[in-house]
């Protein structure tokens, strides 16, 4: 095992600096899902469960958000939230019962709501409840994907040490390209957040600068949109 004195903020302005691996780029066709983007983890003056990492990343998502819209690629909104009893938490559960704990969200409560800053479009958005760390596991995701026809996936939210990560090692499984846009996925301290950084890049996606992912998806022509693009079975 190679040993350092770096800290893991150093060690990720190296790994951009010199990236010894190849990028996987983006495809044809994108879908952004932003994730557990909820009050229970971005209010920061309600909730000690918040965090922040950069002050901009709600808004960063808004646009990358809008511009997935124009050109007629999904977004999709996860937040996590449990039956009372916590069972469909399972195992995940056990570990602490307190109000904060994370099986103690329920559906309808201030921590389950996405933040207010957010700009959804709930006639177009798909807004989805996960139970588990990785948006790919026992939701309905898979089948949107597939039915939109996307090869790539935008990974925003928190945590980059949790569910993020879960969900690239999963899209990168699943067979997407992957793309994570720095400034729009963050961590309760900075020593997960930066490593799991270096370990997404150097293994299972692409972590691009907000400018990179704008302007990509700026210079898209479009996709045409999926149910005119079928047309009709008869």
């Amino acid at each position: 095992m190679q040993t350092s004195d770096l800290t893991p903020r150093e060690y990720w302005a190296e790994i951009k600096r010199n990236p010894n691996r190849a990028k996987f780029g983006f495809g044809e066709k994108a879908a952004i899902i932003n994730i557990d983007l909820q009050r229970a983890y971005t209010d920061t003056e309600t909730f000690k469960t918040a965090y922040q990492t950069d002050p901009n990343q709600l808004d960063y998502i808004n646009r990358l958000s809008a511009l997935a819209r124009s050109k007629n690629m999904p977004v999709i909104w996860t937040y996590v939230a449990y039956m009372d009893s916590a069972d469909d938490a399972g195992a995940w559960g056990t570990r602490t019962n307190t109000p904060d704990s994370l099986q103690n969200i329920r559906e309808d409560s201030e921590r389950s709501e996405l933040d207010p800053r957010l700009e959804i479009d709930r006639a177009r958005d798909a807004v989805i409840n996960k139970r588990m760390a990785s948006v790919f596991h026992d939701t309905l995701i898979p089948s949107l994907l597939v039915w939109h026809k996307v090869d790539t996936v935008i990974l925003t939210g928190g945590s980059t040490s949790g569910c993020v990560r879960a969900s690239c090692v999963a899209s990168l499984s699943h067979g997407y390209r992957t793309i994570i846009p720095e400034e729009c996925v963050a961590d309760k301290h900075e020593i997960p957040h930066f490593a799991n950084l270096c370990d997404m890049m150097l293994k299972y996606a692409d972590v691009e600068d907000i400018a990179a992912v704008e302007a990509w998806l700026k210079q898209h022509p479009g996709c045409q949109p999926i149910r005119e693009a079928r047309g009709s079975p008869f």
